[in-house]
């Protein structure tokens, strides 16, 4: 038997050989195939504790909160004033502003040899007639910015953004501070004032009693 083996041309050794690799490659294959699930079931466990630990981080202190009550322009100069009252534009399907706003923001630091192309992007997006998040404009503003935008510049969406900005100040700022959204995180943070207090007071009398 070994004799006949031997006497087999290399071609047909080599292509038994082949074959060989391949079956022991395919029998291996199940294994790798079982741990991709589990190693993404661990990627994904671990994305949602991330996602879980930044949430707590990003609510907001009470005294930051209670000055959103006293000018919108705090709200607006707070990175998360911003995004609690996005949160409360989308609530109001009126998200459009505040994205046009932050475009405008972002827009206005640009390189300059960027601002043709991403000015055509904002006013297809929100100022033109039936744009697909129109914002509300007079129609001298609209045309004021349509003849802007033909020579981009970083100031060209300027009365745009502030005709945007009064119109959340004046009508959208108002419902927000009384929405639930603001008074949930005041009454969350006055619980966690008042517990932070409790074990304040109950440090003292253990050492009291000590």
């Amino acid at each position: 038997m070994c004799k006949g083996l031997a006497t087999l041309p290399a071609t047909c050794l080599k292509s038994a050989k082949d074959i060989k690799h391949k079956i022991s490659f395919l029998l291996q294959k199940p294994e790798h195939q079982t741990a991709e699930p589990k190693q993404k079931e661990k990627s994904a466990a671990a994305a949602a504790a991330a996602a879980a630990a930044t949430a707590a981080k990003r609510v907001p202190a009470a005294d930051e909160v209670k000055k959103w009550n006293l000018s919108f322009s705090h709200v607006m100069n707070s990175e998360m004033g911003r995004q609690v009252f996005a949160s409360f534009l989308r609530s109001e399907f009126s998200e459009e502003n505040m994205d046009f706003w932050v475009a405008c923001e972002e827009y206005r630091k640009m390189a300059p040899s960027d601002l043709a192309a991403r000015a055509q992007q904002i006013y297809q997006l929100y100022i033109e007639s039936d744009a697909p998040k129109e914002v509300n404009l007079d129609a001298v503003t609209r045309e004021e910015t349509r003849q802007n935008v033909d020579q981009a510049h970083p100031s060209c969406f300027d009365e745009a953004q502030k005709m945007i900005y009064i119109l959340m100040e004046k009508d959208s700022y108002r419902r927000f501070l009384h929405s639930t959204l603001v008074q949930d995180l005041l009454e969350r943070q006055a619980k966690r004032e008042a517990k932070s207090s409790d074990c304040l007071e109950n440090r003292h009398v253990l050492a009291g009693g000590a």
